[in-house]
């Protein structure tokens, strides 16, 4: 088999209020906003880190897809609420520095720094959408 050449570009998480989500990810997380397209609720914003201009994470407007079914549209928003909907996985080699000050502009924390049995050091925060954002130690 031929390796294939590929990068990750974007990964999708879905927002309530999408002035609540830009806050949070540029304001908490300190990413830069690379695109903000749409208006009202029906925005999606792109953010990423500024050393990693080729990776961002696209914070949009749930089942606004065409092929979804009111039921369907129904289990999102509940999901969302719950936060079991969406999650995204970081990273840093400073995982209670950073904790500390994600923690201290009052981001919803649901996991102090827990070394896991599973042989990662990490903790979680929900961003304002209910999604978790868990952020692993760099070893």
């Amino acid at each position: 088999m031929t390796p294939m050449d590929l990068t990750i570009h974007t990964t999708v998480l879905p927002h309530a209020d999408p002035d609540a989500s830009l806050a949070f990810y540029r304001d908490t997380l300190g990413f830069e906003v690379r695109s903000d397209v749409g208006g009202g609720t029906m925005r999606w914003i792109a953010v990423g880190p500024a050393d990693q201009p080729g990776t961002s994470i696209l914070l949009a407007p749930p089942g606004v897809d065409p092929g979804i079914t009111d039921d369907e549209r129904g289990t999102i928003a509940e999901m969302m609420a719950k936060g079991t909907y969406g999650w995204i996985l970081l990273a840093t080699k400073d995982l209670d520095g950073i904790f500390e000050q994600v923690q201290a502009r009052n981001a919803e924390v649901v996991q102090e720094p827990t070394e896991q049995p599973y042989g990662v050091r990490d903790c979680a925060f929900r961003d304002p959408a209910g999604n978790m954002v868990r952020i692993q130690e760099l070893r």
